[in-house]
């Protein structure tokens, strides 16, 4: 099968959001190339022995992804709303020139080629290690999550999951009863029962996000009893917000861009019990007063802290 491959000509710091971007088109199978070395600390995270040479960094970097061949006009239609989408990032942000080159590609593994990218790492007492590799020594007596994110996205490596687990591991609490909102590949779910949760409930947009939720928690032993995984929108379907429990959980986590965090405030504390607490992540560093502005305008949730890593960070709120 031929595939079309697509280059973004953009910046490193840029990588992030277009990523972004991308999935929002329905977009998968997304590869990033730039030029930023591996600290000695990184190389610990991923067990590497040798910090390979990287090229001077000049900051620049490549987003590419892959379309089917065969669905030209498909593919024209996101391309187009990809090109408008690139020239608003531009106007606000340093993202180079988001020039986009094509090619043909006759590789039908292309969808498999990041694996050989993202290897086990470490956030505090939690390993998180991909189905492909082995379980080491080091991790025999620790929290170890083996996760496939497949198509869905979020593997726990990005900075925005890393902060929401980091967070989850301070404030979570033995038969806690969480919600995860936008589940991508389950990992905060799975995060959640690995420390103690009694009940999760993981909610998405996306089939293919549901799919690869469930497999993930079958690959970990999880009891399926107790951790479920719905389709709808929590946002603006009322019926669907009933299905999903009202007033009825003590830790509320969603990984997902201001453009959804915003509207999701208006109505996220009807599914918290009073004192339960609220995670958001995936929020640019100028993006925050944005978000704890429509915290704060809720009226029953109160903003606890703001934690940065790089240029993302991480709200947590308290519901009255």
């Amino acid at each position: 099968m031929k595939w079309n491959r697509y280059d973004i000509e953009t910046t490193a710091d840029a990588t992030d959001l277009i990523c972004a971007i991308i999935s929002e088109l329905g977009i998968d199978g997304v590869e990033i190339q730039d030029k930023k070395g591996i600290t000695k600390e990184e190389a610990d995270g991923m067990f590497v022995d040798i910090i390979p040479d990287a090229p001077e960094d000049d900051g620049s970097a490549i987003v590419s992804f892959y379309l089917s061949a065969d669905e030209p006009e498909e593919n024209s239609l996101k391309l187009s709303e990809l090109k408008l989408k690139l020239a608003e990032l531009k106007e606000t942000f340093n993202a180079g020139s988001c020039d986009i080159k094509e090619s043909v590609t006759d590789d039908a593994d292309w969808a498999n080629n990041w694996k050989k990218y993202w290897h086990t790492f470490r956030i505090n007492d939690l390993f998180i290690k991909p189905t492909w590799e082995e379980v080491t020594p080091e991790m025999q007596n620790a929290k170890v999550i083996s996760l496939d994110p497949g198509r869905a996205f979020g593997t726990g490596s990005h900075e925005t999951t890393r902060l929401v687990i980091g967070r989850m591991q301070e404030i979570i609490k033995p038969g806690d009863k969480v919600l995860d909102i936008g589940c991508g590949s389950g990992i905060l779910s799975i995060v959640a029962m690995v420390y103690g949760a009694s009940e999760v409930l993981g909610v998405d947009l996306d089939k293919m996000a549901i799919t690869a939720s469930y497999e993930n928690i079958k690959e970990n032993g999880i009891d399926e009893s107790k951790v479920d995984f719905l389709m709808g929108d929590i946002i603006s379907d009322d019926e669907f917000k009933e299905r999903c429990g009202l007033i009825k959980y003590d830790l509320v986590c969603a990984n997902i861009l201001p453009d959804v965090l915003v509207p999701l405030t208006a109505t996220v504390d009807r599914h918290m019990k009073p004192g339960a607490r609220l995670i958001y992540s995936g929020i640019l560093n100028e993006k925050v007063e944005e978000v704890t502005g429509a915290i704060e305008g809720n009226g029953a949730l109160e903003v606890i802290d703001v934690i940065s890593d790089g240029e993302w960070s991480s709200v947590t709120a308290r519901k009255k």
